[in-house]
């Protein structure tokens, strides 16, 4: 090839083009996304707002467990004596900057038989593919990270060992979550008769959990919930296998009550939610 057929090259001056990396933007508007900066966020503002009659005090320092200045205990992993207070740190004040809100959803699969052969996770990565929509660097986007294979962190009842393939993830932001938040309330979980609602915390469970103050809001859908997916029913029969998977739907929510903010926000959406 000649240099003037050469598309990296300029014809006039025959300096070399730069690069030019194509991101691909978003193409219409989402229907969920609109429906919560229109409706859902002027509402769980006015649901959620606790109003403070004062500013609020210094929290109070703890004693830590080594003591900083001393040189033997440097870079020592250096925690507060009495464990973690993350089930008692309180949430930020309310304010329209820090209305609870849908960051992303995360997909996650184990496949057990993925122990013996590896192989038997291409289903469930074909699956999570279509339903998702997710590619590694997909659109031009170097942050998307698309299916990835969880491995093995520790050894567990001699079953599983440290890197060794057991499931899949995938997380979803942006236009592909709302694609995947409205497929689910609209296609799948009105035509499971099984499905009542996620289930609640007992009125007991104690709010200063992991769980409680993570804001985060999961649950489980059997293997027969996968081939009700528009992108899996249209060709169910090019998977082998369908597998169950957890749902976590993760917000920017983190403190005291931070859970219970999630289940409304995902109310708002139409999830139902049930009691024990």
């Amino acid at each position: 090839m000649s240099l003037k057929d050469e598309p990296r090259w300029r014809r006039r001056t025959l300096l070399p083009t730069p690069p030019c990396n194509v991101v691909i933007r978003d193409t219409h508007a989402s229907r969920l996304a609109d429906h919560y900066h229109n409706t859902l966020k002027d509402d769980l503002m006015y649901l959620n707002y606790h109003h403070e009659s004062k500013p609020r005090p210094e929290p109070r320092q703890i004693r830590l467990t080594y003591d900083p200045e001393n040189p033997y205990t440097k870079n020592r992993k250096n925690l507060p004596v009495g464990g973690s207070r993350l089930g008692k740190k309180p949430l930020p004040p309310d304010a329209p900057e820090n209305v609870i809100r849908l960051e992303r959803i995360q997909l996650h699969c184990m496949v057990k038989e993925a122990i013996a052969n590896r192989s038997n996770l291409l289903p469930a990565i074909m699956a999570f593919r279509a339903l998702s929509g997710e590619t590694q660097g997909g659109g031009g986007r170097h942050t998307r990270e698309g299916v990835q294979v969880v491995r093995g962190k520790s050894t567990e009842g001699g079953w599983i060992r440290p890197g060794l393939p057991c499931g899949v993830k995938v997380d979803m932001k942006g236009e592909k979550m709302w694609t995947f938040l409205s497929t689910l309330v609209d296609f799948v979980l009105p035509r499971m008769k099984e499905f009542s609602g996620v289930l609640l915390p007992a009125p007991s469970a104690s709010p200063n959990t992991p769980s409680a103050v993570s804001g985060v809001v999961s649950f489980g859908l059997p293997p027969a919930a996968m081939a009700l997916f528009p992108q899996i029913e249209v060709n169910v029969d090019a998977y082998t296998r369908m597998h169950g998977f957890h749902i976590h739907f993760i917000t920017n929510a983190q403190g005291v009550g931070a859970q219970a903010r999630a289940r409304a926000l995902l109310s708002g959406f139409q999830i139902p939610f049930a009691r024990r």
